[in-house]
């Protein structure tokens, strides 16, 4: 079930980033996400007492721009610190995340749902995630396998509400505080994301283990509610 968020998600994703047009531009080409990123800090930390909401503001245009957030996460631990950077993060990944999810839910559903209109077993699968959405949303946020900024846009699409969606957000927090921590350790920009960032071999073994459980946790749980959808369908 996840697998098909996914795929919808990269299927709306295609839909501007392959285009021809697009792909030819040389200003695309010659677009470096990193050093853009690498950059925006810099000029964030030159910003001063709002340099904070600049960095959230940068974080949710980032998220909907599908720009990977890894680099600055770990920046927010140079630049503000464990405490004010975690929070920061935490803010400008959820409200990207939300904004994402609107695109997804009011640019997209329609078109997805006339693609899958007089599918039974896909519509009852949609309402049991719907009912169960709040679970499954925390479970891959917990989960660092499932891609962040393609499940925003894809559980748009579901029936998920915004209420479960929001409050479920909370599932990345542990994991950004864990990242920003790592991020302090680094003391300059310059070294974010180099070979010679400083790293925290136990929080690292941390994550992954959390990681691995939560993905497991929420394979069986979707799998689970797939197989009851279908069942109610076929009975």
């Amino acid at each position: 079930m996840l697998c098909l968020f996914v795929a919808i998600a990269l299927l709306l994703s295609n839909g501007f980033m392959v285009s021809p047009a697009f792909a030819q531009d040389p200003a695309i080409q010659s677009f470096n996400p990193q050093e853009f990123l690498r950059s925006a800090l810099k000029w964030v930390e030159s910003l001063g007492y709002i340099g904070g909401l600049v960095f959230m503001l940068i974080y949710i245009v980032s998220t909907v721009a599908f720009i990977p957030g890894s680099l600055l996460t770990l920046g927010a631990g140079v630049l503000f610190g464990v405490v004010l950077g975690s929070l920061y993060v935490f803010v400008g990944a959820t409200l990207g995340a939300i904004a994402a999810f609107l695109v997804g839910r009011y640019l997209a559903r329609d078109w997805i749902g006339k693609k899958i209109e007089g599918n039974q077993k896909f519509a009852a699968i949609d309402r049991a995630v719907a009912h169960e959405g709040f679970k499954i949303v925390l479970l891959t946020r917990l989960s660092p396998v499932f891609p962040f900024n393609l499940l925003n846009y894809a559980f748009g699409v579901t029936g998920v509400t915004l209420k479960d969606y929001a409050l479920a957000s909370v599932g990345m927090f542990p994991g950004t505080v864990m990242y920003v921590y790592i991020g302090s350790l680094a003391g300059d920009i310059a070294r974010i994301g180099s070979e010679n960032q400083p790293t925290d071999s136990t929080l690292q073994w941390v994550i992954r283990i959390v990681g691995f459980i939560a993905t497991v946790a929420v394979t069986l749980y979707v799998t689970s509610i797939a197989r009851k959808a279908i069942s109610e369908i076929s009975n």
